[in-house]
């Protein structure tokens, strides 16, 4: 049970960056991005800070029935900070990177004590060194490549060994108006990953689509539907992997609301977005809370 709980609540938030509506700073974790999700940012260098909280207590297994653990607590928060900037030469597509380096905290608690968990440090570093963008009066469209490079501090006794993983997202966004208000946002990746550090276990490959469907009013207030779907496509594989995990594989779907205020004193968007899990295969299922705070530190003329 221990490790069963260590694998897939590790899974949830060690590799935590997250994104911000003015520039992306990870889209790993389910939630990280709704409405804004396949949108072009403006030419800039954008700031963000995020802050995750998922919570659940209840396990689902292959066949997404319950998985009767008694006293089961899970609460995962990450803290992201990070830095993307964006140009639109001449002549060319929007050129775009980022970086963002998460802080994360897992704990897990059940009534039988070998399963708990109570780990603190940093999850693994988000490095988009590339993303290409079009925009036209309707249609914007994002394509992008970007690596999560492990920082060591996962690899302690209960919360499972770091890896590397790559990311390969295509999205867009549909507007319904000239003022681009009122969208339709789609972003869908494919996340690979690498052979864990120190131990013969491989994480199946991932498919996961990410978007929302809402408006802006009064030009400072946005607000929509969001929602997110993870499919892993390959079985997670390996000498060392627990029996219990084979030919498992994990899906999720998840839907609920968001809220954004644009700030214009202090040229901020403060974003909230709270998701709700469902139809989960191999995985917990809960409920995802994610607050955004962005800001341009520098804009074009």
């Amino acid at each position: 049970m221990r490790i069963i709980l260590c694998w897939m609540t590790a899974a949830l938030l060690l590799r935590s960056a997250t994104a911000m509506a003015d520039g992306d700073l990870g889209h790993k974790i389910l939630g990280a991005v709704g409405l804004d999700a396949g949108t072009q940012p403006d030419e800039g260098v954008y700031v963000g800070d995020r802050f995750i909280y998922f919570s659940a207590d209840q396990l689902r297994n292959r066949r997404g029935g319950l998985v009767p653990v008694k006293g089961l607590d899970i609460d995962a928060h990450a803290n992201v900070l990070g830095v993307s900037a964006t140009l639109k030469p001449e002549g060319a597509p929007y050129l775009s990177a980022a970086l963002a380096v998460p802080v994360a905290w897992v704990s897990t608690k059940a009534d039988v004590p070998s399963a708990d968990i109570d780990r603190f440090g940093l999850g693994d570093i988000f490095v988009e060194p590339l993303k290409l963008g079009w925009r036209l009066p309707h249609l914007d469209t994002v394509a992008s490549y970007s690596f999560y490079a492990p920082t060591g501090q996962a690899d302690r006794k209960g919360l499972g060994r770091s890896q590397w993983s790559q990311q390969f997202s295509l999205g867009g966004t549909l507007f319904f108006d000239d003022e681009r208000a009122f969208r339709l946002s789609v972003l869908a990746s494919y996340n690979l990953y690498h052979q864990k550090i120190g131990i013969d276990v491989t994480r199946g490959d991932t498919v996961q689509i990410q978007g929302g469907l809402g408006g802006r009013w009064f030009q400072v207030l946005d607000a929509g539907i969001v929602g997110y779907g993870l499919w892993q496509v390959a079985d997670d594989r390996g000498s060392d992997l627990p029996l219990a995990l084979r030919g498992a594989r994990e899906r999720v779907f998840g839907l609920g609301p968001e809220i954004g205020i644009t700030i214009p004193a202090l040229r901020a968007r403060l974003t909230a977005r709270y998701e709700w899990d469902f139809g989960a295969k191999s995985r917990p299922e809960g409920q995802v809370l994610v607050v955004g705070l962005s800001f341009p530190a520098w804009r074009p003329p």
